[in-house]
């Protein structure tokens, strides 16, 4: 993972001096299981380049791990992507550019707009070409968007961007810190006070009148009550529905529709979150009316720490019942899960293989009994639109199913088990494609 910045024009040598490092002398160090370098293939007084780029260690990283048990580190490469993690790497060897603070002789060129290129990658996410983009072309910048070769696949998500314009080293490098992270859309450390202030300090001058302010606000800082915190927050409801916010983001769509699902049911006391990853969900299933008792049930340790920390984000909240995080996994047996009013999977089976969905329904349906089951998964025809072509929606995905098969899966399970079976979209409806999200709900027969 690597972030470049070619400049052009007279005085092109004092990038030198604004990020505090000398051509001559090749800059590397070790932070916590990488190795980040700084180089300039380019030095001349007309250009300058220079690439700064990560390796990680990933023996060195689970080695330093707090949760060693976590089975997650066998299959995540979120280390080898540009995010958050990335950007907190490389901020000690561009403090001084970010903090427009060089020796004060060179103070003047701070502000400086040069002829630049900045690029980096590579950077997988859920947003369109066009809203990366978006996020960029209003401070000037044209926007450029490769997608990374596969030997798996013709194609895969991971995407190269290339900005380019007038601008001041210290503004891209303030740009591209805040939304890096917010085109990654993951956050690798628990967020506190501190990146109110983050976001405030490097989102100075560009932020307040940004466009898409609202939507960069909510995915740097995530929790409501950070987002509330911030100068830049508007004042909205917690939960958003799609009349109030007709751009909401897909994963609040999806939250929506379950919750507007469970507000017709009759018993709705006891919630199984079932595959919770980090209490998105869950949090939100404790503000619904009625709801007695939430279990929120994940593998991965570390995805429950972040759930915890989520859940306690608004335990003074009124009304808010907190959900319990338990660990569990899909492939077992749980007695803690038979006889719940609702069992939730969003967005969960297309992380497992096919053939093993079989034994994990009948589990669910045969024996867990719940009054109702609510499946939401990707519909792979809405992938054209998301410029995709073949690739998957994510990496971890093992499939991802067209309307007509998700159809004839949910027909075949709910076969041999005494429940109805509906399925509907979720999100906006393309007149070909259809919606991108399917989700199938199943009722049992005495409900």
């Amino acid at each position: 993972m690597q972030l470049s910045l070619t400049v052009r024009g007279s005085g092109a040598d004092v990038v030198s001096y604004l990020i505090a490092k000398n051509p001559n002398n090749p800059y590397e160090r070790d932070e916590k299981g990488f190795k980040v370098r700084l180089v300039y293939p380019i030095f001349n007084k007309e250009e300058v380049q220079f690439i700064i780029y990560v390796k990680p260690d990933p023996i060195d990283l689970v080695r330093n791990s707090s949760d060693l048990f976590d089975i997650t580190h066998y299959i995540n490469d979120r280390e080898f992507a540009v995010s958050s993690l990335f950007i907190t790497t490389i901020r000690k060897a561009l403090g001084t550019a970010l903090n427009g603070k060089p020796d004060e002789e060179y103070q003047s060129w701070v502000d400086h707009r040069f002829e630049m290129e900045l690029a980096f990658g590579p950077v997988s996410t859920d947003l369109r070409d066009q809203e990366i983009a978006d996020l960029f072309e209003p401070m000037g910048y044209q926007v450029e968007i490769e997608r990374g070769e596969s030997a798996i696949r013709e194609k895969c998500s991971a995407r190269f961007v290339t900005i380019s314009g007038r601008q001041s080293v210290q503004n891209a490098l303030m740009h591209v810190s805040i939304l890096i992270p917010v085109i990654d859309n993951y956050k690798h450390y628990f967020l506190d006070e501190r990146e109110v202030e983050k976001l405030e300090r490097y989102g100075e001058g560009w932020l307040e009148t940004h466009p898409l302010k609202q939507m960069i606000v909510k995915r740097a800082l995530r929790f409501n009550a950070l987002i509330a915190q911030s100068k830049y927050h508007e004042k909205k409801p917690y939960i958003h529905n799609q009349e109030e916010n007709p751009k909401s983001r897909l994963n609040d769509l999806r939250y929506e529709a379950i919750l507007n699902i469970i507000r017709t049911l009759p018993q709705r006391e006891t919630i199984v979150d079932l595959g919770a990853g980090e209490g998105r969900l869950s949090v939100q299933l404790g503000f619904a009316e009625g709801v007695k008792e939430i279990l929120s049930i994940e593998p991965s340790n570390k995805s429950r720490i972040k759930a915890i920390e989520r859940f306690e984000q608004v335990i003074d909240k009124e009304g808010y019942v907190q959900p319990q995080s338990l660990a569990g996994s899909l492939f077992y047996f749980d007695s803690r899960l038979q006889n719940r009013d609702i069992i939730i999977l969003c967005e969960v089976i297309e992380h497992i293989d096919e053939d093993r969905l079989p034994k994990i329904v009948d589990t669910i349906l045969g024996d867990y009994l719940p009054k109702t089951l609510i499946v939401t998964t990707p519909n792979q025809e809405y992938n054209v639109i998301y410029d995709m072509d073949e690739a998957m929606r994510h990496d971890d995905h093992r499939f991802e199913w067209t309307r007509a098969e998700f159809a004839q899966h949910v027909e075949a399970w709910a076969q041999n088990y005494p429940y109805q079976v509906s399925i509907q979209g979720i999100g906006e409806e393309h007149p070909i494609y259809g919606h991108p999200t399917q989700m199938a709900i199943f009722r049992k027969d005495e409900v």
